[in-house]
């Protein structure tokens, strides 16, 4: 007990520093105990996956059917669940289609709306193995979001302004390319991909932030990529709110 109970003071020290996640410092912790490096590059693939060092063992596959829309959305909108869908397209002979001609499929013949039309065949294309979570067309691509107690404003300058973005983002090579103040903004990040980024106020206090991070070269980036960011939104709140307070 007492042995555990340092540990986790250990890992809540870390989150301090770091403005990581419990399960990220967590993570980090026990690869070092077990002399495995750690670090939050985008590239490299002993940083890929939370879940993996905290011994979650979920494979890729069943990290997207445990994070898709739940089937009872689906059936509302739709008619059927997952797995009604599924037999449907596997009679059709769905595995053997693009991705374009499945979705067209399901709305002109099955008049299925054409943005769940693209959610069944995301689902299906990975159910399948037809599709690696989080990969498109050109390349692979993550998500992020976090809401901070600042106005919107503050919380894009902390983007666009090289001297505020290095205090959370140290050594970001972030170069914007469009930018609408304060709403939205597209920028390479290095040679690791293409951010798109959202901001959207919550009152004249308070803010989202949501990003797509794509052009990603394969799931073991996305992974990193995932964690990565996970990491950095909350050292971005974190150090906000404090300037805030």
């Amino acid at each position: 007990m007492t042995r555990n109970k340092s540990f986790k003071q250990r890992v809540r020290a870390r989150m301090d520093r770091t403005g990581e996640s419990y399960s990220s410092a967590r993570a980090h912790l026990l690869a070092r105990a077990d002399g495995a490096p750690a670090s939050a590059s985008l590239t490299r693939s002993d940083t890929a996956s939370e879940g993996v060092r905290a011994g979650a063992g979920h494979t890729a596959s069943t990290a997207a059917m445990d994070t898709r829309i739940p089937d009872g959305s689906v059936r509302e909108r739709t008619g059927r669940d997952y797995a009604g869908w599924f037999a449907l397209l596997d009679a059709w002979g769905a595995t053997g289609r693009t991705h374009t001609e499945i979705a067209a499929w399901l709305v002109q013949e099955h008049d299925v709306p054409d943005w769940w039309a693209q959610t069944v065949t995301v689902a299906y294309e990975q159910a399948r193995g037809l599709r690696v979570p989080g990969q498109k067309k050109d390349g692979f691509a993550v998500s992020a979001s976090k809401t901070v107690d600042v106005p919107v404003e503050r919380l894009f300058a902390a983007f666009t302004e090289a001297d505020r973005r290095e205090r959370w983002l140290p050594g970001g090579d972030l170069s914007v390319r469009t930018a609408t103040e304060p709403r939205r903004l597209t920028a390479d990040f290095g040679h690791a991909g293409r951010l798109t980024v959202r901001f959207t106020a919550k009152g004249e206090s308070r803010a989202v932030v949501a990003f797509e991070h794509s052009k990603l070269a394969d799931a073991e980036a996305a992974e990193a990529a995932k964690a990565f960011w996970r990491q950095r939104l909350a050292r971005l709140k974190d150090l906000l709110e404090k300037e805030r307070a």
